[in-house]
């Protein structure tokens, strides 16, 4: 595996009015992202949201599918990343991988996971990818 380190940063718009019922949240927003680092590119996707509070803790959940296009070890191409979250009171976690066989051109083949890490309100990633050799 190989590793990508970098930035991001993330726009998240609202794409319906917030739904609340029986103490819960459902959102559903836009996400476009700009990355530089070890991958250079820009990003766009949707996302599902459910939260809700207690005890002043939050506690929440989320989907999202987002189309990622730009440059990674000298290779151009695309792919798609599929992300599932949750927090419970607080505590966070979040898995977000690489959907299988969405690579195209430079990116064909393309395996792996991405973690994000929020410093001071910045967007950090480390990316552990695979890549097929090249022909």
């Amino acid at each position: 595996m190989a590793i990508a380190k970098g930035t991001f940063e993330v726009k998240v718009e609202p794409l319906s009015p917030n739904d609340e019922s029986h103490g819960v949240t459902f959102g559903h927003m836009s996400l476009a992202k700009e990355w530089e680092g070890d991958f250079t590119g820009t990003s766009t996707g949707e996302m599902l949201t459910a939260s809700t509070s207690v005890d002043g803790k939050m506690s929440a959940g989320y989907v999202a599918i987002e189309r990622v296009r730009g440059t990674l070890s000298g290779r151009e191409g695309s792919f798609v990343f599929q992300h599932t979250a949750t927090m419970d009171r607080g505590a966070q976690e979040l898995v977000i991988r690489v959907v299988p066989d969405t690579g195209t051109e430079g990116l064909a083949g393309i395996s792996g996971a991405l973690t994000i890490e929020i410093v001071d309100g910045k967007h950090f990633y480390t990316f552990d990818y695979r890549l097929p050799a090249r022909p």
